[in-house]
């Protein structure tokens, strides 16, 4: 029951990081936001991971790197696929790559959820995809008069490749050991850092952001510390599988802060998708 607990922190910490980092997108390009709360980020978990403590291991050393690397990719190509095509087929896509593939990774290591909780991962796939659909009526932004973005084979490419990146960033979190502590985390939020320092660079954004974007930045980091570091003892409590369904409804957070701060409409289906997430988290909750 511990692992679901912290599944379901991690997964509000995410959705509430992902809400806030959507308004400091709103005001400059999103990778200027990831520009600065990476590090900051990276300065906190290495504070709290001198308190917890932990044994040296290579091996978590690592898959701690890995997952840093991947995630890195993963928010890079995510915002390219985002810019570039249709958020009402990039995002259900990429939910639903982010939400499958760990728990075939799962099943494959030699996890064997019981029928209730096989029947509460589908329930969290099926919510997952209705949730991060935009209501219906809802057109895609257009820039100067410019096309309806389109879901090319390009941004095709980017929302599958964010979407697995994304998934193996949970697989490497989920083969970190007990016992070392959240320096795996460090290594994973420098790694993820410098390659988004490298990528702001090369895009000639490394300029310094407005001092309110700072502040969101800043709130960002410390939500996404609060999310790394659950999402890191659930995936040890619990299993795969079931501990990575459960992070991916994020994005029902995520819509209900933007219903009640932004008084954004919601869809129809958007309601099915949130009432699917909690039968969910009932199911898996049962045997978690």
């Amino acid at each position: 029951m511990i692992g679901v607990i912290l599944a379901l922190v991690s997964a509000a910490a995410y959705g509430t990081s992902d809400f806030f980092g959507g308004i400091a997108s709103r005001r400059v390009a999103a990778l200027r936001v990831v520009l600065v709360s990476y590090p900051i980020s990276a300065v906190i978990i290495a504070a709290a991971a001198v308190i917890v403590g932990g044994d040296f291991s290579w091996r978590s050393m690592l898959f701690g790197a890995a997952s840093g690397l991947v995630m890195a990719l993963a928010m890079w190509w995510f915002y390219i696929a985002l810019a570039e095509g249709p958020m009402s087929v990039v995002s259900p896509l990429t939910a639903v790559i982010v939400a499958g593939i760990p728990v075939i990774v799962g099943v494959l290591l030699g996890e064997r959820p019981s029928v209730i909780s096989y029947g509460g991962i589908a329930l969290a796939i099926v919510a997952v995809i209705l949730v991060s659909r935009e209501p219906s009526g809802t057109a895609d932004h257009t820039v100067f008069g410019a096309m309806t973005p389109r879901f090319t084979r390009r941004v095709a490419w980017f929302t599958v490749g964010s979407g697995v990146c994304f998934a193996l960033s949970l697989v490497f979190t989920h083969q970190i050991e007990n016992g070392t502590g959240l320096w795996p985390l460090v290594v994973a939020r420098a790694v993820a850092s410098v390659i988004v320092i490298g990528v702001a660079a090369k895009n000639r954004q490394l300029a310094k952001p407005p001092r309110a974007i700072i502040g969101l930045a800043a709130l960002i980091a410390i939500l996404d510390v609060v999310a790394t570091s659950t999402l890191l003892y659930a995936l040890q409590a619990g299993l795969l599988s079931l501990v990575s369904v459960l992070v991916s409804l994020y994005p029902a957070v995520t819509v209900l802060l933007a219903v009640l701060v932004l008084k954004e409409r919601v869809g129809r289906w958007q309601v099915v998708g949130m009432g699917l997430a909690l039968a969910a988290v009932a199911a898996i909750a049962v045997n978690g």
